[in-house]
């Protein structure tokens, strides 16, 4: 399997992003290069495209993948493909507080600590949906990581579109997430535009 194995900080800076939306709370004490020259058209689209892939942590083939399942959805385009990557079995662990980054939930998923409506669950890219229930298998919740998160996620916020119940460590889709649940900063119509070209 392909991993991303750039450097966090370093990324985020280049790409002009907190560090905190993929979950890291670190700061970098470089500064980043000032270019004095106005971004063509295409530099605009191509940073947009490599921001969502920064922060959902997925590669080419992927959104490409994904890109081509919103366009056949009806509606915005836009709003459709980031509300396909908002419903990714990873992203779901990262944003129910399981997981401490999107990173982390990728390898807990592919390690198969959780299950989805009470069967093992192994594929953090596959897409979830209304009524689906995750759960940590019974043979994680023994281990030391587990147990000092169960103490965190007591009072934990989770967002609208899910459903926390922090004493059995367990989450629920009760809707689908909406454009206003993504909380970083893309603009989905620019990456419409470099997938038309």
């Amino acid at each position: 399997m392909a991993k991303n194995m750039q450097p966090v900080l370093k990324r985020a800076r280049t790409l002009g992003i907190e560090p905190g939306f993929v979950g890291v709370y670190k700061k970098s004490k470089r500064k980043p290069k000032q270019n004095r020259r106005k971004p063509s058209n295409y530099a605009l689209q191509l940073t947009e495209k490599q921001k969502v892939k920064f922060v959902y942590g997925i590669l080419e083939k992927q959104l490409r993948r994904t890109f081509a399942k919103a366009e056949k959805q009806s509606g915005n385009v836009g709003e459709n493909l980031l509300v396909l990557l908002e419903r990714r079995m990873d992203n779901v662990v990262y944003r129910l507080g399981l997981a401490g980054t999107r990173r982390e939930a990728k390898q807990l998923v592919s390690h198969a600590h959780f299950t989805l409506n009470g069967k093992k669950m192994n594929i953090p890219s596959a897409t979830l949906k209304v009524g689906d229930v995750i759960a940590v298998r019974e043979k994680s919740l023994q281990s030391p990581k587990f147990k000092a998160l169960a103490e965190n996620l007591k009072g934990k916020a989770t967002p609208a579109w899910l459903e926390l119940d922090a004493n059995n460590m367990t989450g629920k889709i009760v809707a689908l997430p909406a454009r206003a649940d993504v909380d970083a900063p893309i603009t989905e119509q620019l990456i419409v535009e470099f997938y038309s070209r």
